[in-house]
């Protein structure tokens, strides 16, 4: 029998797949191989279903994200966003089509759309707090962290998106750019 976590993570999988629409009750249970009674036992329908995903996804693709970079608190701050680049990098195997399948979603879908404004505010809100702990200017800090996470999100929305190595490389570019270390011209390296 599958875990309310396999059907959780089944749903995530369908989502950055094909979308909010294809997420039925049928497609979830043809890609687990059980029955619908088994699907039942732990929600009681798709609209359940749909908030628990939610949920699902908020926890997995932000609280988990943020609680890796502070796994050592005491660590400077910018160790703790440079440990958040590297888990923004190295998503999940779902890479960033389950970003913008959710955002989709978040366009047609009211509960959807709360989601998302939730995670967008404690993302920037972390980005934000890191940086003012780490320049103590609270205006520098939210145009900065509003820049980082602007590059994450563009860089998720454009076809194909900038994973891997070319983000990270977008990345340590804006960090360096956003520290003062600017010494010297950027090299072709820098920017993908």
């Amino acid at each position: 029998m599958a875990s309310r976590r396999d059907w959780l993570d089944a749903g995530l999988a369908i989502l950055a797949e094909r979308g909010a629409p294809a997420l039925t009750i049928e497609r979830l249970t043809e890609r687990l191989g059980l029955t619908k009674g088994s699907f039942y036992h732990h929600f009681k329908g798709m609209g359940g279903y749909r908030t628990a995903l939610l949920a699902h996804f908020e926890a997995e693709s932000t609280t988990r994200f943020i609680e890796l970079a502070e796994a050592d608190p005491h660590a400077p701050a910018l160790a703790r966003l440079e440990r958040l680049l590297d888990l923004v990098v190295d998503k999940d195997e779902h890479g960033p089509e389950l970003e913008v399948a959710v955002r989709a979603w978040a366009q047609q879908d009211a509960e959807a759309r709360d989601l998302q404004e939730r995670v967008d505010r404690t993302r920037i809100g972390y980005l934000r707090d890191r940086w003012q702990e780490l320049t103590g200017d609270p205006d520098e800090a939210d145009r900065v962290a509003n820049l980082f996470y602007m590059i994450t999100i563009g860089a998720e929305h454009v076809i194909p998106p900038l994973a891997g190595a070319d983000l990270r490389r977008l990345f340590e570019h804006a960090l360096r750019l956003a520290t003062g270390d600017r010494a010297g011209a950027p090299s072709q390296e820098d920017v993908p």
